[in-house]
């Protein structure tokens, strides 16, 4: 057998890919963690969490929190405001990418991981005792298991025949802008401005992270008009921030996750919720279960990775399937969906509840949707 470089190589240093890293050398696995760029560095990222992901790590979370968020504030077309406190036990945090990744990686670090930055791969091959990676940087690296966490344009996942081979894609645009925040613990939605769409506005230190996205799968062909009247409701010029458009690669169907000596994980497992655009929660959920298995793998339990598969398909994956059907009625008919499904007196107290991961899609899907398409349909 060739000399191995690591137990598991973890291919990106995202949240993802940092957590997976952190329970492996936690658990004694010697990782190497690859990273193509150097941190820190700024992703387009809305930055809103579930508190509750604390309960993943034996370490605190909060120094990397910008900001707590204790109320969600529902708009259509800036008017017609709904205001919901999130649950007292488990609220909703606002971190910064370029504060959260590093902060995962370096606890990766201390715990025993190897943190290779500006160091990209090229590819990825399976072998019978091992799996290669090979690197920009010359000899190829040899290791029994590989984590692939490269995130929304993943480049291999489906080589490996992981997750999904054809990813549904949403159109979003980042705005980061600087200046005084009105409302710093509340967190807004903003509904009816953009088209088969939301806005959302995340305060934190110094500023907003704003986003805007569309999930039908349509261009955002007028998002400078969305912010000319997004912004100035919030204080700030028309033409105010620094703005990215990215792909939100969002949860589209049941797909296997796993591979001889290999997972996927976060965004470039297509996890991303397609109704909220919830990204950071199921990164950090996957990254934490797919150590779990890849260790229980490594000591001789040869169906743990296929748990792994199994593990996120019943503790995310079904109620995303929930949440994929709320969207598609939810976009095709957002002022009905507004009405019915926001400003009832328990709706965004619900959404709050899955906001802060006390309630999945499932728990409110069936009543949701039957009264959405029973009006669409011109029943009273």
């Amino acid at each position: 057998m060739s000399r191995l470089d690591a137990d598991v190589i973890v291919v990106g240093a995202g949240v993802a890919g940092s957590a997976a890293a952190y329970h492996l050398a936690a658990r004694g696995r010697k990782v190497k963690l690859l990273e193509a760029l150097r941190q820190p560095r700024g992703k387009p990222c809305g930055g809103g969490m579930a508190a509750s992901v604390q309960d993943w790590f034996p370490f605190d979370l909060r120094p990397a929190v910008d900001q707590v968020i204790d109320q969600v504030r529902f708009t259509w077309c800036l008017e017609d405001p709904v205001v919901a406190e999130l649950p007292g036990e488990s609220p909703f945090w606002i971190v910064r990418r370029s504060v959260l990744d590093p902060f995962l990686a370096a606890k990766a670090v201390a715990a025993g991981a190897d943190l290779l930055e500006g160091t990209p791969v090229v590819s990825i091959e399976p072998g019978d005792e091992h799996l290669r990676v090979q690197t920009e940087q010359g000899s190829p690296l040899l290791a029994r298991a590989v984590v692939i966490a490269d995130g929304a344009r993943s480049r291999f996942n489906a080589p490996l025949g992981l997750g999904a081979l054809k990813p549904r894609y949403a159109s979003a645009l980042s705005v980061e802008v600087e200046g005084v925040v009105a409302d710093p613990n509340s967190a807004r939605f903003e509904f009816g401005l953009v088209r088969h769409g939301f806005c959302w506005a995340f305060p934190r230190q110094g500023g907003y992270s704003i986003g805007v996205g569309t999930f039908l799968g349509r261009d955002l062909a007028n998002a400078d008009e969305v912010m000319a009247a997004l912004l100035p409701s919030l204080g700030y010029a028309a033409d105010a921030g620094v703005r990215r458009s990215w792909p939100l690669r969002v949860w589209d169907g049941h797909h296997r996750l796993h591979g001889p000596g290999v997972v996927v994980v976060g965004d470039a497992a297509s996890l991303c919720d397609p109704f909220l655009a919830e990204g950071l929660r199921p990164a950090l959920l996957s990254g934490t279960r797919a150590a779990a298995s890849i260790d229980d793998w490594l000591a001789g339990d040869a169906a743990a990775l296929a748990g792994y598969t199994d593990t996120m398909r019943r503790e995310w994956g079904q109620s995303m399937a929930w949440g994929r059907r709320i969207a598609q009625v939810f976009y095709r008919v957002p002022k009905l969906g507004y009405q019915l499904g926001i400003k009832r007196p328990t709706a965004p107290r619900r959404i709050a509840q899955i906001l802060s991961g006390e309630l999945g899609y499932g728990d409110i899907a069936q009543r949701v949707i039957r009264r959405l398409l029973f009006s669409a349909a011109g029943n009273p």
